[in-house]
């Protein structure tokens, strides 16, 4: 099984390159936690999706961290990547999204695959209950849920993906762009300006999809009726979830939501830093991740 990390992103909220940040002892980013617990949970390989810009620092960094410990591969998400000229937006600063970002790294991909965002936190039961599911079951999708409740920052806004399950099959999904807590609710504040209350046990999609690697043509038909319908040529971005949405509504793949139980944190703002290195330093003390991931332990 294949983890495929989503890590091009420009951090435009936070300012930085999170995907690179130091929360552990090590230096280890959340990526690092990431790999070593999709490791724990029988995944074979990873391929790192990246801009070439920050190659030589992705390298410098976390692949120096890995060594030869992870069989790795490099995929690159640019601009243009998979863009018709007629398309290419002259002005456009951001990637197309996550759904683009995965289609980047198709050339890579031989075996079903988890695909994950660089700057989550996803805890180890996420990956042992993806990575059971796919080991039995590697042609049928599934993904891993979490109540909104447990996704939120106290510095503002997050986007999510609003996630519909029956009987644990993912029904339906879509995006929400501003879900706060406003005292003891929380909304999501719609683009008309109008707020939708969400209960806080709602499950809502943090990016971890388990799938077999035939998605991978029908994302290419996905991301072509994506362009060919765009409605801002600078900003619109082509989302995993959507594309999850098309999947489901086609009938190309039933999606399973897996129970996992597993905690979540991550860095959308420069203010969750200091509470991501504070739940890191938590597990490491309570035993759940060594010191230092990648060293080997004293003799």
């Amino acid at each position: 099984m294949i983890l495929v990390v989503l890590a091009a992103g420009i951090g435009s909220r936070y300012g930085g390159l999170k995907q690179m940040e130091a929360f552990g002892l090590g230096g280890e980013s959340l990526l690092d936690y990431s790999v070593f617990d999709a490791l724990r949970a029988g995944f074979d390989k990873v391929v790192f999706v990246i801009r070439k810009d920050i190659e030589k620092d992705f390298r410098d960094t976390v692949l120096a961290r890995l060594g030869s410990k992870v069989e790795y591969a490099l995929a690159f998400q640019e601009r243009n990547s998979f863009i018709p000229a007629d398309k290419a937006a002259f002005g456009r600063i951001k990637p197309w999204g996550t759904g683009h970002a995965l289609l980047c790294a198709g050339g890579v991909i031989d075996s079903a695959f988890t695909v994950i965002n660089a700057d989550d936190f996803y805890g180890r039961e996420a990956f042992s209950a993806i990575g059971a599911h796919l080991a039995s079951n590697p042609d049928q999708a599934a993904m891993v849920p979490y109540p909104v409740v447990k996704t939120l920052s106290p510095q503002g806004g997050v986007a999510r993906a609003l996630c519909h399950v029956k009987d644990g099959y993912l029904q339906a999904s879509y995006e929400m762009t501003c879900i706060a807590q406003e005292g003891d609710r929380i909304f999501n504040t719609n683009p008309d300006g109008t707020k939708t209350q969400l209960m806080p046990d709602t499950p809502i999609s943090m990016n971890i999809w388990g799938f077999p690697p035939s998605v991978l043509s029908d994302l290419q038909i996905y991301f072509d009726e994506f362009l060919d319908n765009i409605q801002d040529i600078l900003k619109s971005e082509c989302y995993l979830p959507s594309f999850a949405n098309w999947l489901i509504t086609t009938g190309r793949n039933t999606i399973r939501a897996l129970d996992a139980d597993s905690q979540w944190f991550g860095v959308t703002y420069p203010g969750d830093r200091d509470t991501a290195r504070a739940h890191i330093a938590a597990l490491t003390a309570s035993g759940v991740y060594p010191q230092r991931l990648w060293q080997p332990p004293a003799a």
